[in-house]
């Protein structure tokens, strides 16, 4: 990871970037068409079922692929996003992330597991968001609003101008997005690599949080391990947005103090001469301030 500027880093133009969207916009997490197609089964579907289940890549996690998630999957081939699907890029307790290929380009395709691990951690972050009010118990009513929330969390950050995933579609658990890597493998993180110039790398950083912060969200989870450094445009891209929360959540303070602190504390173990609160300072101080509104 080379020297450059902050351009070169993926800082747009805030004139250039679009005003950010209503905060409390509507979420609907009603009965979509993939849940109509797993109930009303038809040929093409169990062929497509079938497929999917019998390729190497899918063996080993046959527990994230319930007839429904099958359903989205199906209906998201038949709508264009998804063509062909490869190997998985990541793995874990909330979500599997598998490369694909899309339409005209390379997509990621992220699935969500109906039965998370981290349900409760999940519930925390959306009760309190005006965009999830009178979500019910049910898991499969958290994880699918965890997945519209991610998608209307990206695209607000790219409104703001933030760097972050292209959102291109969502079907009950299913998201699917821009891929951000190489023909070698997924995108790096930003712990993975050498950073030669770790104050310009800081400053992104920093200036990715204020813009956040200024269009009313919060990252909530953000460390070395959320950001990767996307080598063909020599961008910093954040990644894992589901969590993010607004300004206004109960918890936004103690998440946004957590996300200074992760990131001063790995840029200063870079070099660079910060720390949380000057981070903190500098990330609440956008005009006008939206946890005032």
């Amino acid at each position: 990871m080379g020297q450059g500027t902050d351009s070169e880093f993926g800082l747009v133009d805030l004139d250039e970037a679009e005003t950010p969207g209503d905060e409390w916009e509507e979420i609907d997490i009603s009965e979509t068409e993939a849940d109509r197609i797993a109930r009303k089964r038809d040929r093409e579907f169990e062929q497509f079922e079938e497929r999917i289940k019998d390729a190497d890549q899918f063996k080993v996690e046959q527990s994230v692929f319930d007839d429904a998630t099958l359903a989205a999957l199906y209906k998201l081939v038949q709508d264009g996003y998804v063509e062909a699907f490869g190997g998985p890029l990541s793995t874990g307790k909330e979500a599997n992330v598998y490369h694909a290929l899309g339409d005209d380009r390379e997509v990621a395709v992220k699935i969500y597991r109906i039965n998370a691990s981290n349900f409760r951690q999940m519930r925390d972050y959306l009760e309190g968001d005006p965009r999830f009010e009178g979500l019910g118990g049910k898991k499969k009513d958290v994880v699918l609003a965890w997945t519209k929330k991610e998608l209307a969390n990206l695209e607000r950050a790219r409104k703001a101008g933030v760097r972050v995933p292209e959102p291109l579609a969502t079907e009950r658990n299913v998201l699917v997005m821009e891929y951000i890597g190489t023909d070698d493998g997924r995108a790096k993180r930003l712990g993975e690599v050498h950073i030669e110039n770790p104050e310009t790398a800081y400053g992104v950083m920093r200036e990715y949080m204020r813009r956040l912060y200024s269009a009313g969200i919060i990252h909530g989870d953000l460390s070395e391990y959320n950001v990767v450094f996307d080598e063909d445009e020599g961008q910093l891209v954040v990644i894992d947005v589901g969590q993010a929360v607004t300004v206004h959540h109960p918890n936004s303070r103690d998440f946004l103090e957590r996300d200074c602190e992760n990131v001063a504390s790995f840029f200063s173990r870079q070099g660079v001469d910060t720390d949380a609160d000057e981070l903190l300072e500098f990330v609440t101080s956008p005009e006008p301030d939206p946890s005032r509104d």
